[in-house]
């Protein structure tokens, strides 16, 4: 019975130890996802929730989930990369998080400036329908976020 017991205890701490973590590693990501959304923000023209919520413009949406995947690879691979010490996992969840963040950033500017997808008339674009540039910036914003994740690991 006292085998039990102890075990229950050594369960117990396990479970606490791992909703402590697990809280912190979901602080840390909610942080750099509303980073990630904020930086898409700059990168678009005017606000991009009102393009989203009242325009309900479908590639201004589509670019923010890509850029909102593209860092939740990088945050899923650097906890998974940290193997398991938990104050080496959210730092280097942050850091590179927010490295990836700002090369999603920095290739959409690239995009909109050396392969003349414009993101001002993606997101002014008063049509209700998906362009296939918004498809193609998409798509980079998730390699960026690929790319990045596999670099952490």
């Amino acid at each position: 019975m006292t085998t039990l017991a102890a075990n229950d205890d050594s369960l117990g701490q396990i479970l606490l130890d791992g909703t402590g973590a697990l809280l912190a590693y979901a602080g840390v990501g909610l942080v750099l996802f509303i980073v990630g959304f904020y930086m898409t923000d700059l990168a678009t023209p005017g606000r991009l929730i009102t393009v989203i919520r009242e325009h309900r413009n479908p590639n201004a949406t589509l670019l923010a989930c890509a850029a909102t995947v593209g860092v939740g690879l990088i945050v899923g691979v650097s906890i998974y990369a940290s193997g398991g010490d938990l104050a080496e996992g959210l730092t280097r969840t942050l850091v590179f998080g927010g490295v990836g963040i700002i090369a999603q950033t920095v290739a959409t500017v690239i995009f909109d400036r050396l392969v003349g997808i414009s993101i001002r008339r993606l997101a002014d674009d008063a049509e209700d329908r998906l362009e296939p540039a918004a498809i193609l910036l998409a798509v980079a914003n998730l390699m960026i976020g690929f790319v990045t994740a596999v670099a952490v690991y």
